[in-house]
């Protein structure tokens, strides 16, 4: 439903950009090659390495993290809101509510922080089609409002606490205790999570859509 509010001209998709320790080569970045593996993985030459960190965490019964990336294009400028309801805000609240999602970034994120203030700061020229652009290191969105660009989000989604490797714990009782999860073991629980925060991604930007339409009638 929220797709469809936004309609055909915004774009959203989403992938996986590290697994554990091994992270893709932007280099190589291909939407693509997102839909031809089970990873969501858009660096083809990443994918037998993932394969064979998995496999190897789920034989020894543990478990790995992961960073998912998503994007909407064809954004207008001016969603959200320069104080309460910005944009960034909000993302960051429906991200962080997915379970597993341990830490938020838009844009360059934490990156942001090595960088110097010409640096990140996403300057602005004239073109054919008026003023545009020269980066978008603040992932489409500055001072709460969308400013024409890719919205731009990862999340950082946790291993899991499910493994098969004994953990220790405590009882409610006090009683000092090892917890093994038995059954079916998921190595990594980042993957699926690319479907759910591209849907969190829609919802989000379903509301900026229709917060702006009621305020300004456009």
């Amino acid at each position: 439903m929220a797709r469809r509010v936004l309609g055909d001209g915004i774009i959203l998709r989403g992938a996986v950009v590290q697994i554990g320790p091994h992270a893709i080569d932007r280099s190589r970045w291909s939407w693509d090659s997102t839909k031809s593996n089970p990873f969501w993985c858009p660096d083809a030459e990443m994918v037998p390495v993932w394969e064979t960190f998995l496999d190897e965490t789920r034989k020894a019964g543990s478990s790995a993290g992961a960073i998912v990336e998503v994007e909407a294009t064809g954004i207008p400028a001016g969603w959200g809101a320069p104080i309460y309801g910005k944009l960034d805000s909000e993302l960051a609240g429906a991200m962080m509510s997915i379970n597993a999602a341990k830490g938020v970034e838009i844009g360059e994120g934490f990156a942001a922080a090595a960088l110097s203030g010409e640096e990140n700061a996403d300057q602005m020229r004239t073109g054919n089609d008026g003023a545009r652009f020269l980066s978008n290191h603040n992932g489409g969105i500055a001072g709460g409002i969308s400013t024409g660009q890719p919205v731009i989000v990862r999340i950082a989604i946790k291993p899991t606490s499910s493994i098969l490797t004994p953990v220790q714990s405590v009882t409610r009782d006090g009683e000092e205790v090892d917890v093994r999860t038995v059954g079916r073991h998921d190595p990594c629980v980042g993957i699926r999570a690319v479907p759910v925060a591209e849907a969190m991604l829609a919802c989000v930007l379903a509301d900026a859509k229709l917060r702006h339409r009621g305020q300004t009638g456009k």
